[in-house]
């Protein structure tokens, strides 16, 4: 038997697109449901049933056409699926009836028919599907469980389970009446001596999706995807509905946030099993509303780091189960529990009052103007949202559905943050650096790299490494570099590594002007140091390279165009987290410049921003991770050398600097007309670099300025000899 069953309901179902193995994959509509009932006491079979459905969109695969041999003019007087699948329901339970039965289960020869069908349009239309519709099982694993010798699950077919039984294959032509006969006979098959087989292995549909904590165990890798262009106030329910008729885990869903804090529009998911993550993996560019989602595999890994939280007072939080989460933004920082309570009002009342509010807070106890609240119900959350940007105090309040995951991650985001420092102001000398040197070599005039310029902005690896084709077996690992601009977007262009100067020039050939989405794509041959000419916003093309225009000819070469060598020891986390920089000098140099410097290498932080008009590169090691590597280097913090900042001076003030070989001075309210002599007769009776590189600095700092349109103030920087 089916687990309490008295009887089965063999289950077909094709759509007006893609059928057999690819069933769903296209999200077409049903079109045809057959079914057969069989009564495992007497080993009976009922009438066959051969419904059609009507469509939505009338419009058939010429696949579809010759598979089903159904035509437009057939699908037009049939029922929409509310009402076929109304009249399966009572045509099984009246048959059943007369059978003397209590129960039945639905039986297929493959998940896909409920899973990836049924479930996803009954979804998309809000029709409430029957509750046999929530758990089946599968012919074609219960006829493996009882013949194991048959062959692997996933290479039986119909025809092969009948021919290992020595069964004769159906003769009827008529699609889904073949397949439903099939399936019977295989049935009654096992049910019958020798192998006297019970079905036992129900599989079930979850009804809604559990938003639980989620716990830091280990998560098998193969159940995890990660979806990409999700509407920015999705939320887990929303992402959960995306994926329905899959079983996603307890906790499961993980939306991830942006450096600010904002979703980014992904989102991690952890299904039960493997199975289920390749189910999902086929909803590939799958719609959400307009929306099409891109999914990809994920790491367990990826999902602990997003989803995983350590923080107690996050568990304490979320212990109360079967609680919906609303997330509270823009808060005054003087907001009290009182007060968010008031503004929520009476017709939607928090859990346990101020117990079932949670203010994010940065170490230090200042709030950040984030809060999360918990509602027993989705009818209290439902009049929440409804005070979405509505005022508390001076402010609107943004208001949105929230998950565990996101509490988890918001909390442990600014709880990681270190304090403030309190040093005083100081220049930023932004420099862009790349995540790693396991990933990227020192830059060398060997052109082993290619430049592409003008992608589309939507183009991601995948898009990349179609449009090189056979090229791709030559690019190094972990060499595709995505360019983006000041905001974080794409920027159009990409740097990739390939194994040889020989191979890149082949690339540049045979690629350059290939279209990519309706776009012409250029690629130019290049090496890594004019890579990181390029990043501070330089140019390249056939015609040669140009350097950035606030980096003209008089600057100290090559030193100009890479990253100050200072050693990476000199870096501590505080450092980097303060918000006034102050730029690791050079360290004593000969006036002799070897042809190539290596770039310096720093962790990427997520927190700061370039400052500068200038590019920087995102390293995407697999899709669609896109970890953020910009960074700056600080020199380590010391006693605060006063003495030139103490020096009078008519019209500019000095700030201080650090006391060690080599440091920075910013100078503000310097006349519009001053001088490279004016400013080293500012500093007599100190040891300055020379006039040349002093006013090759000044040169570059007063092309950066133009750039960002600051009149007001100077930033020089001068070397200690």
């Amino acid at each position: 038997m089916a687990s309490h069953s008295d009887t089965l309901v063999v289950f077909f179902g094709a759509t007006a697109g893609a059928n057999g193995g690819k069933l769903g994959s296209d999200e077409r509509e049903i079109i045809l449901l057959v079914w057969q009932i069989v009564d495992l006491h007497e080993k009976k079979v009922g009438k066959l049933h051969r419904c059609l459905v009507k469509p939505d969109t009338l419009e058939l695969t010429d696949q579809c056409k010759e598979e089903t041999g159904l035509t437009l003019d057939d699908l037009i007087k049939a029922e929409p699926l509310d009402k076929a699948l109304q009249q399966f329901q009572q045509s099984v339970s009246s048959e059943v009836k007369c059978l003397g039965r209590s129960s039945y289960t639905l039986c297929v020869n493959s998940p896909l028919i409920i899973r990836q069908t049924l479930h996803p349009e009954a979804s998309k239309k809000n029709l409430v599907l029957p509750a046999c519709f929530f758990s089946f099982v599968d012919v074609t694993k219960e006829f493996h469980k009882c013949c194991p010798n048959a062959g692997p699950v996933q290479k039986l077919t119909l025809p092969s389970m009948l021919e290992y039984v020595s069964l004769p294959a159906e003769s009827e032509q008529l699609m889904g009446v073949k397949e439903v006969r099939s399936m019977v006979q295989l049935t009654l098959c096992i049910l019958a001596e020798p192998h006297n087989h019970t079905f036992s292995c129900v599989e079930t549909v979850k009804y809604k999706f559990d938003s639980g904590t989620c716990k830091t165990e280990p998560v098998d890798s193969e159940t995890v995807i990660r979806a990409r262009g999700l509407p920015w106030q999705s939320s887990d329910q929303d992402i959960a509905r995306f994926f329905k008729g899959l079983n996603i885990a307890r906790g499961g869903v993980a939306l991830c946030l942006n450096a600010q804090g904002r979703r980014n529009g992904e989102a991690l998911v952890r299904f039960i099993n493997s199975e289920h993550r390749d189910l999902a993996l086929e909803r590939h560019k799958h719609h959400m509303g307009s929306r099409y989602i891109e999914v990809y595999k994920a790491t367990g890994e990826e999902f602990l780091k997003i989803a995983g939280g350590t923080s107690n007072e996050v568990a304490q939080f979320l212990s109360k189960e079967n609680q919906v989460i609303v997330r509270m933004r823009g808060l005054p920082f003087t907001a009290t529990h009182q007060e968010v309570l008031a503004f929520l009002g009476p017709e939607s009342p928090v859990t346990d009052g101020a117990e079932g509010l949670l203010f994010v807070k940065y170490p230090d106890g200042r709030p950040t103007g984030d809060a999360f609240v918990l509602f027993s119900c989705e009818e209290y959350a439902q009049n929440a949202l409804k005070r979405h940007k509505q005022i508390l105090g001076k402010r609107y309040i943004e208001l949105f559905r929230s998950t565990a995951a996101e509490v988890q991650q918001v909390l442990n985001r600014y709880m990681s943050t270190p304090l403030i420092s309190t040093l005083p102001p100081s220049p930023i000398v932004p420099v862009p650096v790349l995540a790693s040197p396991s990933f990227l070599s020192s830059a060398s005039s060997t052109r082993d790299c290619v430049r592409l310029r003008g992608l589309p902005y939507t183009a991601g690896i995948e898009d990349i490494l179609e449009f090189m084709g056979e090229h791709t077996v030559d690019i190094k690992p972990h060499g595709v570099h995505m360019v983006l601009n000041q905001q974080g977007r794409p920027s159009g262009d990409a740097f990739i590594q390939m194994k040889s100067p020989d191979r890149a020039f082949m690339v540049s050939q045979k690629c350059h002007k290939k279209t990519m989405k309706d776009r012409y794509v250029e690629v130019f041959q290049c090496s890594t140091e004019e890579m990181s000419i390029v990043l501070m916003g330089g140019t390249l093309n056939r015609s040669g390279l140009s350097p950035p225009p606030c980096k003209l000819p008089c600057l100290s070469p090559p030193t100009a165009y890479a990253a100050f060598p200072t050693p990476p020891a000199l870096l501590s986390e505080a450092a980097l987290y303060q918000p006034p920089l102050l730029a690791a000098p050079r360290p004593h140099q000969t006036t002799t410049h070897s042809p190539a410097h290596a770039l310096a290498y720093y962790p990427p932080q997520p927190h700061l921003y370039m400052n500068m008009n200038m590019n920087y590169t995102a390293y995407y090691p697999s899709p669609p991770v896109s970890p953020s590597t910009v960074s700056y280097f600080a020199a380590p913090p010391g006693a605060v050398a006063a003495a030139v900042a103490a020096q009078p001076h008519p019209a500019a003030a000095a700030s201080p600097v650090l006391p060690q070989p080599g440091a920075l001075v910013r100078m503000q309210g310097l006349p519009y007309n001053t001088g490279v002599k004016d400013i080293l007769s500012f500093f007599q009776g100190y040891q300055v670099s020379t006039s040349a590189d002093l006013e090759a600095a000044m040169y570059q700092l007063i092309g950066v300025c133009r750039d960002e349109a600051i009149t007001q103030s100077l930033y020089i920087t001068h070397l200690i000899m």
